[in-house]
C-alpha cells in the first residue's frame, strides 16, 4: 500500500496510544502522582466501608431500606470520583487551521524533462530509463508536478548543504502562512512536532524551525524520522496525547520529505520506482485544548488510532532502504508489498470500526464471520459501510493500483476516491503531507458541512497504518480560506 517511503528501519514499536487516558508530564508528575494516590485511596475507603456495611448489615440486621440508602449513596460517592479522576484529562482537541505548500513554478517537472535529465546520466543505462518511463505513464500523475531544485542538476546534487536549502524552501513558506490564516505569533506555540522520513540533520529538524522564529525557550520540541508516509498522522497522534497534559497550549505539527538525499542512482529496479513517484510538499497544522478556540477552529479531533505488523519478518522487509550490489542507497519495494499493506490495514480498519460504526453494521460483519466460520466457508465476509458515519476519505496518495485497491476493500465509490486521486495527479505522491492536500481539495470544492466526519488514512514503512478523524465544526471557516495549494486550478477539477 505503501508504494512510495523513503525509509526502511523503523525501530519504534507503535502502539495504539489513543487507548490510555493521558501521560503525565514530566514537570507535573510529582502533583499528577499525589492527585492519583488521592483518588486511589478515596476508592479503597469506599470499597472497605461498602463490604463493611454489607457485612455489619448481616451481622446486626438492619433494615433493608437503611442499608439501600447506604449502598446507593456509596454508589455515587464513587460514580463521582471516577469522573472527577478522568474529566480532568478528556479535553477536546481542535484543529484550528493548516496550510499546504504551493511549490514555486521553476520546480515543475514534465515528463519529458525527467527523462531528458535522466539519460545524461552516466548510471542509467536504457533498461533503467524505460522501465522509469513506464512507470511515470502509468503513475497517474501529472506534468506539472514538483522536484527540488537540487534534482534539477545533472546529476542531482545530494549534498547535505543542498538538503538544508530543500528543508527551508518546504517549512518556512508553510510556517507563514500558518501564522498568516490564524494570526498567531510563533512565541504562542507551545509544542513543535516535524516529521521528514529520509534525513535527519543535527541540529534537527525542529531546532531549525525553531531558529528562524525565534520560539520561547520552554517550547517541548519533536523531531520524527523513519515513519514513512504515515508520519503525519502519527505526528497528530502524539500532539493529541501531549495536549491531554499540558493545558491552554497550541500545537503544530510539521509535515514534509526531503527528497534530494533520497536520490537512487543505481538500477536495481526495485528502487527505481522511488525517483519517479517522489514529489515535493509539506504542511504545517495548528491544534489546541484552549476552550475558548473553539469558535475559530476548523475541526475537533475525535479519534487517533494506529497500528502496525513490524513484529512479522515478511512485513518488516516488504519496504527497505538499503544498498545495492554497488553500494547505491536506495528503497527497496518487494513484490509481496501490497498483500502486506492490505493485511495491515484491515487490523487498523478491525479496531476503528469498532469504536465507530454503528451497531447494526458491527452486527452483520459479526454475523458474516461466524456464518463462514462455522457454517458456509464460500460465503464472503461483510465489509462494514463506513460512509454510515464518514462522509469524506483521504486515502494514501501512493498509486492509482494502491488507491483504487483500498477503495474496493472499504466499498468507496469513485466520488469518494476523487480526493487521493486528484491529489496524485495535480502534486503527485508527497508521502505524509499528501492528505492535508486531499483535505484541501475537498474544502477547495465546498464540499464538507458541519458535522461532516472526514477519515485521514495514512500507510507508511514498518509497516504501519494510521487513522485520524476529524469532525468539521466551523463550514464558514473551511470556505473563507484563501492560501490553498488548489487556489489556482480548483476549476479544472475532477479531471475524468
Amino acid at each position: 500500500m505503501e508504494t512510495l517511503s523513503k525509509t526502511s528501519h523503523d525501530q519504534l514499536h507503535i502502539k495504539d496510544h489513543s487507548r490510555f487516558p493521558y501521560f503525565p508530564p514530566q514537570n507535573n508528575a510529582p502533583s499528577l502522582l499525589l492527585l492519583q494516590n488521592f483518588y486511589s485511596l478515596a476508592l479503597l475507603v469506599i470499597v472497605v466501608y461498602f463490604m463493611g456495611t454489607l457485612l455489619l448489615s448481616t451481622l446486626q440486621k438492619w433494615s433493608p431500606s437503611n442499608v439501600v440508602h447506604i449502598l446507593l449513596a456509596s454508589c455515587l460517592i464513587i460514580f463521582v470520583l471516577i469522573k472527577l479522576r478522568f474529566a480532568k484529562y478528556s479535553y477536546p482537541v481542535y484543529l484550528v487551521d493548516f496550510a499546504c505548500l504551493k511549490p514555486p513554478s521553476f520546480c515543475r517537472v514534465p515528463f519529458s524533462t525527467f527523462l531528458e535529465n535522466a539519460s545524461m546520466f552516466q548510471s542509467y543505462e536504457s533498461e533503467s530509463l524505460t522501465f522509469m518511463d513506464k512507470i511515470l505513464s502509468s503513475s497517474g500523475q501529472s506534468e506539472e508536478t514538483y522536484l527540488p531544485p537540487a534534482l534539477h542538476y545533472i546529476p542531482p546534487i545530494t549534498h547535505h548543504q543542498e538538503s538544508i536549502k530543500e528543508v527551508h524552501m518546504v517549512l518556512f513558506p508553510i510556517m507563514d502562512d500558518l501564522f498568516t490564516k490564524t494570526k498567531l505569533s510563533p512565541s504562542n506555540i507551545d509544542i513543535l512536532i516535524v516529521n521528514c522520513s529520509g534525513f535527519c540533520s543535527t541540529p534537527s529538524l525542529s531546532s531549525i524551525v525553531i531558529k528562524k522564529y525565534a520560539m520561547k525557550c520552554d517550547i517541548k520540541s519533536f523531531n520524527l524520522s523513519g515513519m514513512g508516509c504515515s508520519a503525519s498522522a502519527i505526528g497528530i497522534d502524539l500532539a493529541k496525547n501531549l495536549l491531554r497534559v499540558h493545558k491552554d497550549s497550541y500545537a503544530i505539527v510539521l509535515s514534509t520529505e526531503i527528497l534530494s538525499p533520497g536520490w537512487y542512482s543505481g538500477q536495481d529496479r526495485s528502487k527505481l520506482a522511488i525517483n519517479c513517484l517522489f514529489r515535493m510538499g509539506s504542511t504545517a497544522i495548528l491544534l489546541t485544548n484552549k476552550k475558548q478556540a473553539k469558535k475559530n477552529s476548523k475541526y475537533q479531533l475525535v479519534r487517533t488510532l494506529r497500528t502496525q505488523r513490524a513484529f512479522e519478518d515478511k512485513a518488516y522487509l516488504s519496504a527497505i532502504r538499503e544498498e545495492d550490489s554497488k553500494g547505491n542507497l536506495g528503497v527497496t519495494l518487494k513484490r509481496d508489498l501490497l498483500q502486506v499493506a492490505g493485511e495491515t490495514l484491515r487490523s487498523n480498519v478491525t479496531v476503528l470500526g469498532s469504536s465507530l460504526l454503528p451497531f447494526k453494521e458491527k452486527f452483520r460483519h459479526v454475523v458474516s464471520v461466524v456464518r463462514k466460520r462455522f457454517f458456509d466457508k464460500s460465503c464472503e465476509i461483510y465489509v462494514p459501510d463506513f460512509k454510515t458515519v464518514i462522509q469524506h476519505f483521504c486515502l494514501p496518495a501512493s498509486g492509482l493500483s494502491v488507491i483504487k485497491e483500498i477503495a474496493k476493500g472499504l466499498k468507496l465509490e469513485k466520488r469518494d476516491m476523487e480526493p487521493a486521486l486528484m491529489t496524485l495527479h495535480r502534486f503527485g505522491n508527497q508521502s505524509s503531507s499528501s492528505l492535508w492536500y486531499e483535505l484541501a481539495y475537498l474544502e477547495a470544492k465546498n464540499r464538507v458541512e458541519k458535522g461532516d466526519m472526514v477519515w485521514l488514512l495514512g500507510m507508511g514503512t514498518g509497516p504501519k497504518c494510521n487513522s485520524v478523524v476529524l469532525k468539521c465544526i466551523r463550514p464558514d471557516a473551511v470556505k473563507e480560506s484563501k492560501i490553498s495549494p488548489w487556489a489556482d486550478c480548483i476549476h479544472r477539477y475532477p479531471i475524468l
